[in-house]
């Protein structure tokens, strides 16, 4: 098809317009050739015409198909031309929020003037590993293309970042630093990837300045080489700069300024240690004021100045080296500020008014008068003599500002060679990556020297750009081995040669500027007289001498030759150079000692004129030009990068204005024009621009084949087509692997098949179409039938109805006469009855009346006869009985006096103190003391009583209330239904009255009265609507209760979720801390393991003590080495001090040392506690001493108080004698005075006697409580000959009449009895409580239930009511029917449990008969004593134990653990085998006391897995030790006795729980182990999978011919699709079934495997999310449909996102169910904004609906990460799962080798 013939009508091409560029017209006719002019309709519906050029015949270029606009890749474009790319830029740009694409092999970055979250740690793992056209165009795609052929080809790489100011050039190399950063990490301790990034904010403060353009414009060009070993790790960078703008320093233009750093210096003037400084505001120096713009928004000139230095600490710059660079900046500051004043027409003199000039010399620490002369003056050397000459104040200032630039570009060059110096390393680099971050063309209204070197610079690299893309286009054609003639490609180097050829612009500078008398004007000059007219790239400007004009490849340029010269000498005053360097300030020094002296050159010349001549041309030859030494740097560049693989990153800046995700066209074009892409892609349109490999473009253009030309060779059936479809032969070539197109073939090729689909689709339609209109058809006919129907039936039903209604019309009207008839005569007859009931009830009320007050009358008669009565009776009595009282009261008075008169004689005394003193003194004590212990415990049991019978008696009144509420709300509801019955028969009395009344109103009889009935019943209403009422009210108040009920059970049920949430994060975030553990367990063992293999590779290693046993292991469970090993590796340090490896030797030192450490920690803690168990034994035996002491001085005591004792008997033996005697009457008698001192004598001596009494029962009791202690602590101690002695013996020595000990006895037995009485009925009294707070809830609930039924009954008309009763009745019975169906169920369930375990037993019991049977035959019969072993006999008592010698535990570790393997032994055991056989031999050695067997068994056991998972870390061994740890850490729980645990285990399991050992701390170890062999095992499987999801997942093609293939370009996706060895669906789903049934047959718990299942789950979500984030091919309608038909992801979701995109509704669907999701992934700016059409007939998401969505989420909570990371491991649970496996049963196969083992 010819190219005129694509312009036919309706075909949409691209005209020039001078607003946008270019313009989207529409053909509305035919092009036909000849025709001058095309009729065209534009984008806004009006008509326009395009004249064509009649001469060339050139027409307008054609537009692409829909399909193809915002591809990732400029070159897969069908047409390639300059509208085509920018419309394809600004559509990603501005309306899919994309700054980055490719461009062949250049990525095409714009800056959007906005931070965007796609630069984060998430988004650098999604690029790490990833082919280049896998995923989204973006600078970590060209670093990872960078870093992956320099691991892959051995073979340095560079990028070169280009653009103009502010396109964003040093953001797009920071961050591929930052890459190469993270992917790649450091080998050595110093971390260099920190310092490479830390080079930065340095390099940016020294050599970054705000422009117009830019807030952080670069003013210098730099290549950094960052260094490789051969493991790819960072082990260096050197930097090197080019071309730095020193005119900044002095000069600045309106709204730029200077460099950051001094500004960042004003920033920190008032801080204390830059005050020495003498430095203010930055508007107070003319070097940082002229641009008047001192300030950028939103940057902190403090906090940047933090970052500097900390930068400078982190690369090594002392603190002492920064405040000598900050004085240095300082100086030149101040510098700026000197005044000089014109003295006369041809000198000048400094003004030091202000001091300026003396802070600069005291800055500097130079000489002030030096200074001061020789900014003044200047030297001239003549062959004879030196002359002092002064200069003007211009030449005086210009030598000024030349001092501080020559200065700060000293400066600037000694920082960068610190960085470098603390970016080197001694080892050489096996390997590089140079990132060129260089200044793009650049072209101003006044252009300069500075504008003229880099415009030089972008042509150079401009040559090596097209050289490097014909060479990869030459290459392609080549490897495909097609046909190919020499692409025709812009050649720059005429203009190259023009400016650094021989007599080229560089060379006639140099020699102007080694002219005497050499001028701008004069260099002018020579460049016309020398270039004009015979070079094509140079011109003259017609109105200017002092200019000229040179063609460069992206624009003309024209550049005004003032200048020129002094930059290009770059002069300085000598002698100001030499005051400066005679400088006492050791860092200004240093940055001149590179500066030789002219006399150090001419020390070998001769005398005379000819030495002077020859050394002054020495000097000159010495002292190179700028832009010779530019010249010299840029060759060197440029043969670096050209023995490197390049790569291209353009930075395009999209406006002046910095609005984000604004382009402005004219800006965008002459940028793409200047920065090489359009000349990439006019070399890819002159040859086959478009190329698809034959599978592709089958795929895709399948249906545009024909069946018989569809044969198994795909080059064959694309061939057959093409010759078919394209008639020109020239269009296309065939290649080994691709078809190779030329421009516009395939918008040809897309046009046929949308043809074709569109004629499709009206087959499809017309068919549709026809078919739902005979449907109609037959529908309508079907009706016209059925109304037919109906109507004649309707008129037969209709005759019917009036026949009916005639003759029911006349039997109505009898009838209703008849009810007239018969009402009236009832209405006359009730109101007769009602006046007779009337009247009578009227008569009998009045005799009731008479009646009643009869009987009250008689009543009260009664009972005041019977008060008088009773009042005379009671005064009797009470005289009777004062008259007995005075009686008694007189015999009384006689009786005591007889006893008084009795009781005063001593013979009476003595009768009642005889013999029975001590024994009643003896049990009034003990007496008292049981009185008084019955009274606490009385007390107590009454406390108990009485706190029980409270508690009995609240539970009681609140279930009493809950009845009387349950019954006053039943009988309520029983009112209610009475009261509207009443209410009801009211209301029928009512209607009655009226009745009444009306007839009583025409019977005139007593209407008083009928009103009087009609206000009664008034009453009887209105009482009964206020008992209606507060019936409402109380049903009203118990709903209120129960709201607030159910209230404070929510907040309850939100507390709960709260607390399990916080648990679940703590379980994640100890978890982590488990996996972080493990990870730092592994590097040492790796380390450890490392540095073995160098030890035994050298031939002078000596071995280390190797003396460790296993006895010795009794650390810390978690301790990976023991402490010999510890040691050991202390003393292997030592050998292998001077070893090659430092990093490794460093890192296992520092392991040895934390390892040492914690060995120390452990040992200082054993110290302490033996420490503390000797202090404990020190103050146990001092308490015994004192015991003892007191014990003694107790006993003296004691006998001191019996011998008084024994003395106060004595004096009252004597005493009684004495009275006995009788002494005299006088003495002795009653009443006399010495009689009254004896008793009061007798008396004291009875007191003291009883206190002496008293202090011996103390004293016997603290003497029996110590001899029980003493008892109890010898039989403790296991002292036989101590303990021969019993607490009773010494009891009954204490008392010999053994009163004391029968009273001990007797109280400890009430005691018991009070305490289990008290304990019965304390359990007793929970039990009750329990009981009715179980009652309580029960009938809460059931009222609950109730009284909702009540109220919703209420509600209800009577039927309903009824019928809801009915059906609350049925659902109840229901309900328990369910109940007890369920228990059936469970019953059904334990009893076919129990009879598969009773098969199982009779199994084995059949075996173990047949082994019984086998041994009693003849054939195994034993020797001699012909007797048989019965096994099944001894297993019938097996305790389920086992037991092994201790030499034997190595080998048990090695078979049961290290060589067995679940593949194969294993798959045939009892599931958890190992496990059960680690747990009896732990139960033999728990029964056996072993503490050492246990902890060595525990401890072997942790580490042997350890060992195991680390050498075999494959899925099948890592799920065989999950399952048996878990298995094991549940017979630890189930067997610990712990009540918890114990109450799902058997009463045999119970006896087998351990007794000797609290093993709790083991289970929390061995649940650890059990979380790091869980997420080992999630790694495992994330690794199998991951790789598999992408490919499975989106890339494969599960409805065939859905999808298709869309054009691509030079980066072409290597996608899996279409290879034998693609990942499929299927695959992955077999995969998982493996896993599944593999964790199944190990036996893993189902709860386990749930959450790893979960957790995969999670993985393909996160994983496909990820992939649809950044990879725009895939953001289609036909793979929304392929993912939604997908069974491992959430299609709801997906086919939302790629169906419905119009309207609110949609969007508002959308933001519904993505809740989990971020706003940035809910598609606002990835999903939605990516999603392409793959067709012609899907339609591009709206700007509108995007913008929609994006306010419906503005309130949603975001996060600033993108994606989802896959890498997250939820937290793990293992909850308790009993085995109902008992040990006795447990079989050991003979398989396994354990015959050490022996069965107890």
């Amino acid at each position: 098809m010819a190219a005129p013939e694509l312009y036919s009508k309706f075909a949409r091409i691209w005209i020039p317009d001078t607003t946008e560029v270019w313009r989207s017209a529409a053909l509305t006719k035919d092009y036909r050739p000849g025709d001058t002019v095309l009729h065209l309709q534009l984008d806004d519906e009006t008509e326009s015409e395009y004249k064509l050029d009649p001469k060339s015949g050139v027409l307008p270029p054609l537009r692409n198909p829909d399909i193809l606009v915002g591809e990732n890749d400029l070159t897969a474009l069908s047409y390639l031309h300059e509208p085509a790319v920018l419309h394809n830029l600004r559509v990603r740009f501005t309306d899919s929020k994309l700054i980055y694409t490719y461009c062949g092999i250049i990525l095409v970055a714009i800056n959007p003037y906005e931070s965007l979250p796609i630069y984060g740690s998430d988004i650098i793992n999604a690029y790490s590993g990833q082919n280049m056209g896998d995923m989204d165009p973006h600078i970590f795609a060209v670093s990872e293309e960078a870093y992956k052929q320099m691991a892959r080809d051995e073979k340095n790489q560079s990028i070169i970042v280009s653009g103009e100011s502010g396109a964003g050039k040093t953001v797009s190399a920071k961050y591929a630093m930052r890459y190469f950063a993270t992917v790649s990490g450091s080998s050595a301790e110093a971390r260099v990837e920190e310092k490479v990034l830390a080079s930065s904010p340095i390099m940016e403060a020294i050599g970054n300045a705000k422009t117009t353009r830019n807030d952080n414009s670069s003013r210098f060009g730099k290549y950094i080489e960052i260094g490789f070993d051969r493991k790819h790790h960072i082990i260096g960078a050197n930097m090197r700069t080019y071309l730095l703008e020193k005119s900044r320093v002095v000069f600045q233009a309106c709204e730029e300024r200077n460099y950051h750093i001094f500004y960042q210096l004003c920033a920190c003037a008032h801080l204390p240690q830059f005050e020495p400084l003498k430095l203010g505001s930055a508007d107070d120096f003319p070097y940082t004021n002229q641009g008047r713009s001192p300030v950028i928004e939103g940057v902190n000139d403090l906090k940047e100045m933090e970052a500097t230095r900390k930068a400078f600490s982190l690369l090594g710059i002392t603190e002492a080296h920064q405040m000598g660079l900050f004085q240095i900046l300082s100086a030149i500051l101040h510098l700026g500020n000197v005044e000089l004043k014109e003295r006369g027409s041809s000198s000048c003199c400094t003004s030091d008014e202000s001091g300026h000039l003396g802070v600069f010399c005291d800055l500097t620490e130079v000489s002030y008068e030096s200074m001061a002369h020789w900014l003044c003056h200047k030297k001239l050397k003549t062959a004879t003599e030196t002359l002092n000459k002064p200069v003007t104040q211009l030449e005086a200032i210009n030598g000024r500002d030349a001092l501080a630039k020559h200065i700060y570009a000293k400066l600037f060059s000694w920082i960068v060679g610190q960085v470098n110096k603390a970016l080197s390393t001694s080892s050489k680099p096996h390997s590089f990556i140079g990132v060129l971050d260089i200044y793009g063309f650049e072209t101003f209204e006044v252009n300069s020297f500075e504008q003229f070197c880099i415009n030089y610079a972008n042509e150079k690299l401009q040559q090596q750009f097209n050289m490097h893309v014909f060479k990869l286009e030459q290459e392609e054609y080549m490897k495909e081995q097609i046909p190919w003639t020499l692409i025709d490609f812009y050649d720059n180097q005429p203009c190259i040669n023009l400016i650094e050829a021989k007599m080229g612009l560089l060379d006639l500078l140099d020699e102007e500027c080694t002219m005497p008398k050499g001028s701008d004007e004069s260099w002018a000059q020579k460049l016309y007289n020398t270039h004009l007219k015979k070079s094509s790239h140079f011109e003259k400007p017609r109105m200017s001498n002092k200019a000229f004009i040179i063609l460069h490849f992206a624009d003309k340029v024209e550049y005004q030759c003032d200048g020129f010269l002094e930059k290009n000498k770059d002069t300085v005053n000598e002698e100001q150079i030499n005051v400066l360097k005679a400088s006492k300030f050791a860092l200004l020094v240093e940055l001149f000692q590179d500066e030789e002296t002219p006399a150090a050159l001419s020390t070998t010349a001769p005398s005379g004129r000819a030495k002077a001549g020859r050394s002054i041309q020495s000097v000159r030859e010495h002292k190179k030009s700028v832009g010779l030494q530019f010249r010299n740097s840029l060759h060197l560049l440029m043969d670096t990068l050209n023995a490197t693989t390049p790569h291209y990153v353009r930075c395009i800046k999209p406006n002046d204005v910095k609005a984000p995700f604004m382009m402005d066209p004219h800006r965008a074009v002459q940028q793409l024009r200047a920065c090489g892409v359009l000349e990439t892609i006019r070399i890819s349109a002159t040859g086959f621009p478009s190329r698809w490999t034959y599978q592709e473009f089958f795929s895709r253009y399948r249906v545009l084949m024909r069946q018989k030309e569809i044969i198994s060779d795909r080059k064959l059936t694309c061939q057959s087509v093409l010759e078919r479809l394209v008639q020109n032969k020239d269009k296309y070539q065939f290649g080994k692997t691709k078809i190779f197109f030329r421009a516009g073939q395939v918008a040809y090729l897309e046009k046929l098949r949308a043809d074709k689909l569109r004629t499709a689709c009206i087959d499809i339609q017309k068919t549709i179409r026809c078919w739902l209109a005979r449907k109609k058809y037959l529908r309508i006919r079907q009706a016209a039938i059925t109304l037919q129907r109906y109507t004649r039936g309707h008129q037969a039903r209709c005759l019917y109805k009036t026949l009916r209604r005639t003759r029911a019309a006349v039997i109505f009207q009898k009838c209703t006469r008849m009810w007239a008839a018969r009402r009236q005569f009832l209405r006359q007859k009730a109101a007769a009855v009602l006046i007779q009931r009337l009247l009578r009830g009227y008569t009998a009320r009045l005799e009731h009346k008479r009646l009643v007050c009869e009987h009250k009358a008689l009543l009260i008669q009664r009972w005041v006869r019977g008060f008088l009565a009773r009042w005379r009776f009671r005064r009797i009595k009470r005289a009777v009985v004062y008259l007995q009282c005075c009686v008694r009261r007189m015999l009384a008075r006689r009786e005591l006096k007889k006893l008084k008169i009795e009781a005063r004689s001593v013979e009476h005394y003595k009768k009642l103190n005889f013999g029975m003193e001590n024994k009643i003194m003896q049990l009034q004590r003990k007496l008292d003391e049981q009185h008084k212990e019955n009274r606490e415990l009385s007390e107590q049991i009454r406390q108990m009583e009485s706190h029980s019978a409270t508690e009995l008696e609240k539970l009681h009144l609140q279930l009493k209330t809950l009845q009387d509420a349950e019954e006053e709300s039943r009988h309520r509801g029983d009112r209610v239904t009475s009261l509207q019955e009443e209410l009801e028969l009211v209301r029928q009395e009512l209607e009655k009255n009226k009745e009444v009344l009306f007839i009583l109103k025409h019977c005139d009889q007593s209407p008083n009265r009928c009103l009087q009935m009609v206000s009664e019943l008034n009453e009887k209403n209105t009482l009964l609507k206020s008992e209606k009422d507060e019936m409402n009210r109380l049903i009203q108040e118990q709903e209120q209760a129960w709201a607030r009920v159910s209230k404070s059970e929510s907040m309850h049920e939100e507390v709960t979720e709260h607390m399990q949430a916080q648990l679940n994060e703590e379980r994640f975030r100890y978890q982590n801390l488990l996996s972080e553990h493990l990870k730092l367990e592994e590097r040492y063992a790796d380390l450890r393991s490392e540095k073995e293999a160098a030890e035994l590779s050298k031939p002078g290693h000596n071995r280390a003590d190797s003396g460790y046993s296993s006895s010795q292991s009794e650390s810390v469970h978690s301790s990976v080495l023991t402490g010999s090993e510890v040691s050991s590796l202390e003393r292997e340090d030592a050998v292998q001090t001077a070893a090659d490896v430092s990093l490794l030797l460093k890192l296992q030192r520092r392991v040895a040392e934390l390892e040492k450490e914690k060995m120390d920690l452990q040992g200082e803690m054993d110290t302490k506690e033996e420490q503390l168990q000797l202090e404990r034994t020190k103050e146990l035996e001092d308490c015994r001493r004192l015991l003892g002491a007191e014990r003694d001085f107790e006993a003296l005591k004691r006998q001191e108080l019996e011998s008084d004792n024994k003395k106060l008997k004595k004096d009252l033996q004597e005493l009684r004698q004495s009275l006995s005697k009788g002494l005299g009457s006088k003495v002795a008698s009653p009443g006399g005075q010495a009689y009254n001192v004896l008793l009061e004598q007798l008396n004291s001596t009875t007191e003291e006697l009883e206190m002496r009494k008293e202090e011996v029962l103390i004293l016997r009791s603290q003497l029996v409580n110590h001899e029980a202690f003493k008892h109890k602590e010898t039989r403790t101690e296991g002292d036989s000959g101590d303990s021969s002695r019993s607490p009773t013996l010494d009891l009954h020595e204490l008392n010999e009449d053994g009163e004391l000990w029968m009273a001990y006895e007797s109280l400890k037995e009430t005691n018991r009895i009070l305490e289990s009485q008290l304990q019965t009925q304390g359990q007793s009294h929970e039990k009750e409580v329990e009981g009715l707070r179980a009652e309580l809830q029960r009938l809460r609930a059931e009222l609950g239930h109730q009284q909702q039924m009540l109220s919703d009954s209420l509600e209800l008309p009577h039927d309903a009511r009824i019928q809801a009763s009915l059906q609350h009745e049925i659902s109840r019975l229901t309900q328990q029917n369910m109940d007890l169906l369920e228990q059936m169920g469970k019953q059904d369930k334990m009893v076919r449990k129990l009879k598969k375990h009773l098969k199982i037993y009779m199994k084995k019991f059949g075996e173990a008969e047949g082994v019984h049977i086998e041994q009693s035959s003849p054939e195994n019969m034993v020797g001699e004593s012909g007797h048989t072993v019965s096994i099944v006999r001894k297993e019938r008592d097996f305790q389920g134990m086992l037991e092994y010698r201790r030499e034997d535990e190595s080998k048990l570790f090695k078979i049961l653990i290290t060589e067995l393997k679940p593949r194969g032994v294993a798959v045939n055991l009892v599931p958890g085998l190992p496990a059960y056989i680690l747990f009896m031999c732990l139960r033999h050695a728990d029964y056996a006391n072993d503490d050492q067997r246990v902890s060595t068994l525990l401890n072997s056991s942790i580490n042997t897995i350890k060992n195991v998972l680390k050498k075999r870390g494959d899925f099948e061994t890592i799920s065989f030790w999950l399952a048996n740890t878990c298995r094991f850490l549940h017979c630890l729980r189930q067997y610990s006795g712990e009540e918890a645990y114990t109450k799902h285990n058997t009463p045999r399991q119970n006896e087998h729980c351990l007794t000797n050992f609290d093993l709790s701390e083991y289970r929390q170890v061995l649940s650890d182990l059990a979380i790091q062999i869980y997420q080992q095992l999630i790694r495992v499987i994330e690794n199998i999978l991951h790789p598999k999801i992408a490919p499975a997942m989106l890339e494969t093609e599960t409805i065939q011919g859905v999808m298709g293939v869309k054009p691509t370009g030079l980066r072409k996706r290597t996608s899996s699709v279409h290879e034998e060895s693609a990942h499929s669906l299927e695959s992955i789903l077999k995969q998982l079934d493996v896993f599944y049934y593999t964790l199944l047959q190990h036996g893993n718990d189902t709860e386990v495997v749930r959450q790893v299942i979960k957790q995969q789950f999670y993985v393909f979500c996160s994983v496909t999310l990820n992939n649809l984030l950044l990879r725009k091919d895939m953001c289609s309608w036909s793979k929304g449909l392929q993912i939604s038909m997908e069974p491992l992801l959430y299609r709801p979701i997906i086919i939302n996102f790629f169906s419905k995109k119009k309207s609110q509704d949609d969007a508002e669907a959308i933001c519904t169910m993505c809740t989990a999701l971020t706003t940035e992934q809910v598609c606002i700016v990835k999903i939605l904004s990516l999603y392409t059409p793959v067709n012609e007939f899907e339609e591009r998401v709206s700007i509108l609906f995007i913008k929609s969505v994006q306010t419906l989420l503005k309130d949603r909570k975001e996060s600033s990460q993108l994606l989802m990371d896959a890498k997250i491991i939820f937290p793990v649970t293992f909850p308790f799962n009993p085995s109902p496996v008992a040990l006795e049963t447990i079989q050991i196969p003979s398989s396994l080798n354990l015959n050490f083992l022996t069965r107890v």
